[in-house]
C-alpha cells in the first residue's frame, strides 16, 4: 500500500493516530452558526516530540496530501464548512514525549482562490498552464507509461475557473466518466480515461497566507492544499 497511513513504526506516534486526532479536533470544535451551516476549524497545528516529528518527515509529501484529503472528506461527511483554505502544520515540540501529540486549531478566514489539479498514476499534478498535454510521448507535458495511449493523447484546458478535456485525434479515444468524448466540459471530481489510465480532475482551495517574518524552522513543515507538499 502506498498510503502514508499504512506506514507503521515500532514505537512512537503512528500516522493513523494523527489522522484520528484531526478528525476528533474537527468534531470537537465544529460550531453551528445557522440552520444550514456548521463551521469547522480550518487551520491546524500538530505538535509532536522531536523523535516522532523526524519519523513523520520521512514520509514526505504523502503524509501532507493524505491528511488534507482526510480533513476534507470528514468535513464533507459531517456537513461541516470552512471559512477559508485548510492548512496543516506539523511542528516539533520539545515538551512532548515520544508517542504523544497535541493538536491545536482555529478558524482563519482568508481569500479563497482555486487551483485545478489532476491525479494520474499515483501522482498529483497542478495545472500550471492553460493547456496541459497528456500522453506516452516524451514531448507531452505529463508523460504516462500506458502503451495503450497515443504520444499526445488528450489535453486539459484550464482558465482558472473552468476546465475542458479535448481528445487529440488519439488512436483509442478518450472517455469522460464512462462515455466517449472528443471535447467536453470537465467538472470537478470527474474521471478522464485514456487507455488503461484514469485521470481524475479536481479543484482545490489555494491558500495565500501572509509570509512569516522569519524563515520557518527546519523542524516545522506546513502542508498546503495546493499540492499536498511541504512548504517549509
Amino acid at each position: 500500500m502506498n498510503s502514508a497511513f499504512a506506514k507503521t513504526f515500532r514505537s512512537g506516534i503512528q500516522p493513523v493516530e494523527i489522522a484520528s486526532a484531526l478528525r476528533s479536533e474537527l468534531d470537537k470544535k465544529a460550531a453551528v452558526v445557522s440552520r444550514d451551516r456548521i463551521l469547522a476549524p480550518n487551520t491546524f497545528t500538530v505538535r509532536l516530540s522531536p523523535a516522532d516529528n523526524e519519523k513523520m518527515a520521512a514520509l514526505g509529501e504523502a503524509l501532507g496530501d493524505e491528511l488534507d484529503t482526510l480533513v476534507h472528506k470528514h468535513a464533507k461527511a459531517q456537513g461541516y464548512s470552512f471559512a477559508g483554505p485548510v492548512s496543516i502544520t506539523i511542528r516539533s515540540d520539545d515538551q512532548l514525549s515520544t508517542g504523544t501529540l497535541r493538536v491545536e486549531s482555529s478558524t482563519a478566514q482568508g481569500r479563497v482562490a482555486w487551483r485545478g489539479i489532476i491525479d494520474v498514476e499515483g501522482k498529483r499534478h497542478p495545472l500550471v498552464k492553460s493547456r496541459t498535454v497528456i500522453g506516452r510521448g516524451s514531448d507531452a507535458d505529463i508523460t504516462i507509461s500506458d502503451a495503450g495511449t497515443s504520444r499526445k493523447h488528450v489535453e486539459i484546458l484550464w482558465d482558472g475557473e473552468r476546465a475542458m478535456v479535448r481528445d487529440m485525434n488519439s488512436t483509442n479515444g478518450t472517455m469522460l466518466d464512462g462515455r466517449k468524448v472528443v471535447e467536453a466540459a470537465l467538472p470537478p471530481d470527474s474521471t478522464v480515461t485514456i487507455g488503461r489510465t484514469d485521470i481524475v480532475f479536481r479543484v482545490v482551495a489555494q491558500a495565500a497566507p501572509p509570509k512569516p517574518a522569519m524563515p520557518a524552522d527546519d523542524a516545522t513543515r506546513v502542508f498546503d492544499v495546493r499540492d499536498g507538499g511541504p512548504l517549509a
